[in-house]
């Protein structure tokens, strides 16, 4: 059997280690990368993972019996998450172990905290920060500039590991590329 299903389109990822799973309508967008253990199954709606999204090790995608999972450009859905049927806006870090269900929307620029549970159907605002079980918006902050540059670290890093370079964060090339990529995003 086959660790990707006819139905997947892969749009130029960056980096999707050899344990993966996907089956099922899912696209994973250019420069995106999926990580050991990542497991995305898309039966009856579509999985969309966006550009330079990174999707870390032992996460689970899924989709709701009536709602697809749409994840944005340059997020970072981090150890152990589980995405159920949700959509996640541009710029977003969900953080470790956290869990969101059916119908819910995560805006844009948003952290979701370690072990956060964000319940079905929940609307989450850009620019918050969101905490606890169930998930609250704790506080309101335009985190973008963090979250890209944590995509980007992610992203940098899928390239190299695409190359068989499993520590390219120690050399100046990538401390180079962080610079610049965060001199960019603070000028702008």
């Amino acid at each position: 059997m086959s660790n990707f299903g006819p139905a997947v389109k892969l749009n130029n990822p960056a980096f999707i280690h050899p344990t993966a799973l996907v089956y099922g309508k899912v696209e994973i967008d250019e420069g995106a990368s999926l990580w050991p253990y990542v497991v995305i199954r898309s039966e009856m709606h579509e999985v969309y993972i966006g550009k330079r999204t990174n999707i870390q090790d032992f996460v689970m995608i899924h989709v709701g019996n009536t709602t697809p999972t749409l994840i944005g450009n340059d997020c970072s859905i981090t150890h152990h998450c589980t995405i159920h049927g949700a959509e996640i806006g541009d710029n977003c870090l969900i953080g470790i172990n956290s869990t969101i269900m059916d119908g819910a929307k995560i805006g844009k620029n948003c952290i979701i905290g370690g072990h956060t549970i964000v319940t079905e159907g929940t609307i989450i605002p850009d620019n918050s920060i969101v905490m606890g079980s169930p998930g609250k918006v704790v506080k309101e902050r335009d985190s973008s500039v963090a979250n890209i540059m944590n995509a980007a670290f992610y992203h940098e890093n899928a390239l190299a590991y695409a190359n068989g370079e499993h520590r390219v964060t120690e050399t100046e090339a990538f401390k180079k590329a962080m610079t610049e990529k965060l001199t960019t995003l603070t000028s702008a």
